[in-house]
């Protein structure tokens, strides 16, 4: 199934970044979307996340200013502003 084929999300989020680029695992961490780096890297390996709207099965994938992930119906979109912190 891909990204297209999924429902619309169900909840949208700006992510700021105060550095980057940030490993795609930690912002799964970071955002309460998972439990544990370790649950992250489990969801990725199995192409549950999407990056850009392409399936992402690197967990230390580089995410960068203006990427969108989704996993489990939440939209990230991630934002770099080195004013946050």
């Amino acid at each position: 199934m891909s990204a297209n084929d999924a429902p619309p999300p169900s909840e949208t989020r700006d992510v700021y970044l105060d550095v980057e680029p940030v490993e795609l695992y930690k912002i799964l961490k970071f955002e309460s979307l998972v439990h544990s780096g370790g649950e992250a890297k489990v969801v990725i390996d199995e192409g549950l996340v999407y990056v850009n709207g392409e399936q992402e099965t690197r967990r230390r994938r580089k995410i960068r200013h203006n990427d969108v992930i989704e996993f489990e119906n939440v939209l990230l979109n991630v934002i770099f502003d080195s004013d946050v912190a």
